[in-house]
């Protein structure tokens, strides 16, 4: 073992003694930091096939390769696919909340991975990574950008490139808690753009959008339509879980 190796071990031995690694889910002890400990480990409810086909929200049983959902049937997404790596529940609330509100970074490089994990598919045929961009002022209060956060630990891991300047919030916004569906449509249209200068390095490229939570599919919509008007061929959502069946927004 290398010096700097050792070193590194050695100080993560140390710390773990004084800060032993805790359970994203319930705070527990665990063996590695970032880890969900064996009682919560099944109690998440982890997305895997089948699902359907466009936005990737899990069926009770396979339907057929490729099979679509109802809603994506009636109304087609602007974006071509979305994978998530969890439902959108109250287990994972208790991980986006504090990441997303609570200055809770740490837990980016778990979320990251699980990703990373559920959008393979995506992610073999991606040119880059796009996280869904704050605007200036929301970015100044929170002081980072969550799906900034994930996106880096998904480039880390699956060596497509980030490229977070690409995309811009034209706009503030007002948050989307609460809203209905029309109202989040409403809220974001004409929020995001991408700059005309920058547009040649989008035209003809297949990007993958990454956020923390899909609900209604607005922001990802809006998103998705900003990239596509920049020519890209083909745009992709990846995000850390997703809401199921919910007329109205939990978030």
């Amino acid at each position: 073992m290398r010096l700097g190796e050792w070193c590194a071990t050695a100080g993560r031995r140390l710390l773990d003694s004084v800060l032993p690694p805790l359970c994203l889910g319930c705070n527990e002890i665990v063996a590695e930091p970032g880890a969900l400990c064996a009682t919560c480990w099944p109690a998440f409810s982890f997305i895997a096939a089948p699902m359907c086909a466009r936005c990737g929200v899990p069926f009770a049983e396979d339907i057929g390769e490729n099979a679509q959902c109802g809603a994506c049937l009636r109304r087609p997404p602007r974006y071509l696919r979305a994978r998530s790596a969890l439902v959108y529940d109250d287990r994972s609330r208790r991980l986006v909340l504090p990441f997303k509100h609570g200055d809770r970074t740490d837990m980016a490089k778990s979320c990251g991975l699980w990703m990373a994990r559920a959008g393979r598919e995506l992610l073999q045929d991606a040119d880059m990574l796009i996280p869904v961009p704050l605007h200036w002022r929301r970015a100044w209060h929170r002081r980072y950008n969550q799906s900034g956060a994930l996106a880096r630990v998904i480039e880390h891991a699956s060596g497509v490139k980030l490229r977070g300047e690409l995309l811009q919030r034209v706009r503030p916004t007002e948050q989307q808690v609460g809203l209905s569906r029309p109202q989040r449509a409403s809220n974001v249209q004409g929020a995001f753009k991408v700059p005309a200068d920058r547009q040649p390095e989008i035209a003809g490229r297949r990007v993958i959008l990454i956020d923390d939570v899909l609900t209604s599919g607005a922001t990802a919509d809006a998103c998705a339509r900003a990239l596509l008007r920049a020519k890209a061929v083909q745009v992709d959502v990846l995000v850390f879980a997703r809401v199921v069946d919910s007329p109205r927004a939990p978030i």
